[in-house]
C-alpha cells in the first residue's frame, strides 16, 4: 500500500481517482481491488458498497477528489437503464457461481472414479455385473456430452482418483470428447466410451512386478506388457462384448504408420473408433507417465503428437482432438497479457481462447484463489503457455498444478 494513500468520502469520488478497496475479493464485484476509476458506472458501484470512506492513492490518481462543499451532482440515470452496468452485474453473478460449479465437477469426478474402482474389483468375480457397471458409467458421460451445447472440459482440482483407475476414466472422457467433436451419434459414442473404459482390462493378466516396475522394462518384460491387448481381447470375447468394443481393446496401440502393436496394422486396417481411443490413450500417457518427472504439460503433449508423432494417428481425428482440447488445454500453466500467472481450469471447445483460470494473486490465500472466466473478462487474454520450470517457485506452489492430470466434463449450460 502506498504511504501516500489517503481516505475520502464516497461523495468525493470522480473519474481518474486510483481506489484501493479494503475488502476481501468476495465482498465486491470488481475484477481487482486496486484500480483507477474509468466511468460513472464504477462510481455508482463504489457508492453502492455502503462504505463511509474509501482509500485512494494521490500519486497514482489523475485528479483530485471532489471537494466536500460542492452541491451534489445530478442524480445518475437509473442503473437498469445502463447496459454497461447490467453487463457488469451479470458478470459478477456468474463469477460468484464459478466456485460452486468447480466443486460440483470435482464431486462428480470422484463419484465416477469410485464407480470405476468398483468395476475393476468385480471384473474377476462377477464380470457380467462389471460390464453392466461400465455401461452405466458410459451412458452418464454420453448423456452429458451429447445433452446440450456448451459442455466444459475441466481439470480436477479436488482429490484425484486412485492411480489404478484414473487413466481409464481419463481416456474415456477424452475419447468421448473427440467423438463429440467429430459428430458421432449416441450409439457410436457408447461403443467408443465402453471400449475406452475397458481398453486396458488385459493388464489384469500381466504380473504386477511388470506393471508397477519403476525403472525401464527389459525387452522380455516389454513384450509381456504388450500382450495385454491380446489378453484383453480374449477377456472381452468371453464377456461377449460388441465387435467395435473388442477392436478398441485389441487395437488401441496400433499406429496408422504400421509401427504399433500387436499386429502392426496400417491405417486402413484399424477400426475407426480404435483410432480415436489411440489418440486419447497416447495423450494421457504423455501427461501422466509412470514417472511424473517425465510428464509433459497438456500443451506440450499436443505439440509433440502433432509435430513428431503425426504419422501414427488419423490426421482428421488428431486435428479434431487438438480443436476439442483447445489452444490452452485444462491443466496448462499460462501467463495473461497483464503478466499475471494462471492455471487453466476449464474450457469450452467453442471458445478455445477464453477458458476458466485460477489466478495467482499473492494478496489472496491460495485456498481462496480467485477463479476468472475469461469469457466474462473481455479486457483480459492469455499471452502464452508456460512450463512449470518457467514460473517462480512461489507462483508454482500457489497454483499447485497436479502431478497427475485428471479430467471430467461439466454439463452444458445452454
Amino acid at each position: 500500500m502506498s504511504p501516500q494513500a489517503q481516505y475520502i468520502r464516497p461523495e468525493q469520488l470522480c473519474i481518474g481517482l486510483y481506489i484501493q478497496l479494503e475488502l476481501g475479493w468476495w465482498e465486491h464485484d470488481f475484477a481487482f481491488s486496486n484500480f483507477r476509476i474509468k466511468d460513472e458506472g464504477q462510481i455508482r458501484a463504489l457508492r453502492s458498497l455502503g462504505l463511509k470512506r474509501l482509500r485512494y492513492d494521490p500519486s497514482r490518481s489523475d485528479c483530485e477528489p471532489l471537494p466536500l462543499d460542492i452541491p451534489d451532482s445530478p442524480a445518475p440515470p437509473p442503473p437498469q437503464e445502463d447496459p454497461e452496468a447490467r453487463a457488469r452485474e451479470s458478470r459478477a453473478q456468474k463469477l460468484r457461481k464459478l466456485r460452486q460449479r468447480v466443486a460440483e465437477v470435482d464431486r462428480r469426478f470422484v463419484q465416477a472414479s469410485q464407480r470405476v474402482k468398483a468395476l475393476n474389483q468385480t471384473l474377476r468375480s462377477r464380470p457380467e455385473e462389471a460390464i453392466q457397471q461400465a455401461g452405466a458409467i458410459v451412458v452418464d458421460l454420453v448423456d452429458t456430452l451429447l445433452g446440450e451445447p456448451g459442455v466444459v472440459l475441466h481439470s480436477i482440482t479436488g482429490k484425484a482418483a486412485e492411480d489404478a483407475y484414473f487413466h481409464a476414466l481419463n481416456v474415456t472422457v477424452l475419447a468421448l470428447l473427440l467423438g463429440r467433436q467429430l459428430g458421432l451419434d449416441a450409439e457410436a459414442c457408447h461403443s467408443l466410451g465402453l471400449g475406452a473404459l475397458l481398453h486396458d482390462i488385459g493388464k489384469m493378466e500381466v504380473p504386477s512386478k511388470v506393471l508397477l516396475k519403476p525403472g525401464p522394462l527389459t525387452r522380455p518384460e516389454q513384450q509381456l506388457l504388450q500382450l495385454h491387448t491380446e489378453f484383453g481381447l480374449r477377456m472381452g470375447q468371453r464377456l461377449m462384448l460388441d465387435d467395435e468394443v473388442l477392436r478398441i481393446i485389441h487395437e488401441h496401440h496400433e499406429h496408422c504408420d504400421g509401427t504399433g502393436y500387436p499386429r502392426g496394422l496400417r491405417e486402413a486396417g484399424i477400426g475407426r473408433l480404435s483410432k480415436l481411443a489411440a489418440i486419447a490413450n497416447q495423450f494421457d500417457n504423455l501427461c501422466n507417465p509412470p514417472d511424473p518427472r517425465n510428464a509433459l504439460s497438456p500443451h506440450e503433449a499436443l505439440a509433440l503428437m502433432f509435430k513428431q508423432q503425426r504419422s501414427r494417428f488419423d490426421e482428421v481425428a488428431l486435428k479434431a482432438f487438438i480443436r476439442a482440447m483447445g489452444v490452452y488445454p485444462p491443466g496448462s500453466l499460462v501467463q495473461l497479457d497483464d503478466e499475471r500467472y494462471a492455471l487453466v481450469l476449464g474450457m469450452n471447445p467453442t471458445l478455445p481462447l477464453r477458458p476458466t483460470v485460477v489466478l495467482h494473486d499473492p494478496g489472496i490465500p491460495k485456498q481462496e484463489a480467485l477463479i476468472l472466466d475469461l469469457e466474462q473478462e473481455p479486457g483480459l487474454a492469455i499471452a502464452r503457455s508456460l512450463r512449470p520450470s518457467q514460473l517462480p517457485i512461489e507462483v508454482l506452489e500457489y497454483l499447485n498444478p497436479r502431478q497427475q492430470l485428471t479430467y471430467y466434463v461439466e454439463p452444458g449450460r445452454g
